[in-house]
């Protein structure tokens, strides 16, 4: 894992567990509006243990899907954008034991772990479950209910969110509907525990952490040229898996020219960066670099860099008079050369005289 949390609120308490993945590792969704991606998972379980009990583990249910989604709606709003943060992100909640709100305990440890693994996360997450109990006339809001104030009051009011703002909330009552007044009360009260929660994990983690872990796979983006991508993957993929192999990362390029690298090292995501340039980066004019000589021609040589082909004309490859190419140099024999400014056709030229 990369991050972690244990929260404990009276007798309700969450183990929770961050782990970081490469663009790759995003969960495939299949639904009747069409497929998708989801790049940040949270999974929520609840064994029998928790309350007690001893009963037969098997997959989860339906209460357990639906905590789990609850959770995972609270703590989104507050993730980073996949642009500038390209981690595929799974939080697995393990509840060890439960007298009132686990879910909300989720929520609370999974904001401190995803604080742990150093996610930038924009602001802390916390959430309380409020109940109602209504008696004739008399109505009264709780706070932070119990398992039986859940089970014998009127109302179960979860609500979800930051210092500034709410990110999520679920309620269900047994009394159809409830007053303006007394919704806006819950809200209140539910602020004023939200905000106690929040001071009680900032003495614990007040910010996300400033890097991940050293275990965490190392994941960057570069851009190379549309026109490259084709450089990039080669014939059948034989380059892109080549660079895989070479250096034990992992790529994924897209159309537009987005080259994504997980790494297990910082050694390796260089290595990796490297390579990616070396076929597939852009060539800067009037920089010199070194290509391989791939067929002679009378009018010059053909020299090949970074997956580019370019020509060094018979006037630009020495400051003396050529006279016959084949005599100066031979095929996959290595030259460096300088990018001049494209012919009038757009070809790559090159010069080797001005790399003397």
């Amino acid at each position: 894992t990369h991050g972690s949390a244990l929260f404990t609120r009276g007798e309700t308490q969450a183990m929770v567990t961050l782990t970081l993945g490469a663009n790759q590792d995003r969960m495939l969704v299949e639904t009747v509006d069409g497929v998708r991606y989801e790049r940040f998972m949270l999974h929520y379980s609840f064994p029998p243990y928790a309350v007690g009990e001893t009963r037969p583990m098997r997959g989860p249910g339906r209460r357990e899907v639906g905590h789990g989604t609850l959770a995972r709606r609270a703590l989104e709003p507050v993730l980073p954008e996949a642009r500038s943060y390209p981690y595929t992100l799974r939080i697995v909640s393990e509840i060890s034991e439960s007298n009132g709100s686990s879910s909300m305990a989720t929520v609370c440890g999974g904001a401190l772990a995803l604080m742990d693994g150093g996610v930038p996360i924009a602001a802390p997450v916390a959430g309380i479950a409020m109940g109602l109990v209504k008696e004739g006339d008399a109505l009264v809001i709780l706070s932070d209910i119990l398992g039986d104030e859940d089970h014998l009051g009127d109302m179960d009011f979860k609500i979800a969110g930051t210092r500034e703002g709410i990110t999520a909330i679920q309620m269900d009552n047994k009394l159809g509907s409830l007053p303006p007044a007394v919704m806006a009360q819950a809200f209140e009260q539910a602020r004023q525990g939200r905000l106690h929660i929040l001071d009680a994990m900032a003495r614990t983690l007040a910010a996300p952490r400033p890097q991940v872990k050293p275990t965490a796979p190392l994941n960057q983006v570069v851009n190379i040229s549309p026109s490259r991508v084709r450089s990039l993957i080669g014939p059948g993929g034989k380059v892109i898996q080549e660079i895989q192999a070479t250096t034990g990362t992992r790529l994924e390029v897209d159309d537009e020219g987005t080259v994504r690298i997980s790494a297990p090292t910082r050694a390796a995501a260089d290595a990796a960066m490297a390579a990616v340039q070396e076929v597939a980066g852009t060539l800067e004019v009037g920089a010199i670099y070194e290509g391989e000589v791939t067929g002679i021609k009378e009018f010059g040589a053909f020299v090949r860099i970074r997956g580019q082909e370019g020509l060094v004309h018979v006037s630009q490859w020495a400051n003396e008079r050529v006279a016959n190419m084949a005599d100066m140099v031979k095929p996959g024999e290595k030259v460096r050369v300088k990018v001049l400014p494209p012919d009038k056709a757009g070809r790559l030229a090159l010069s080797r005289k001005e790399a003397l």
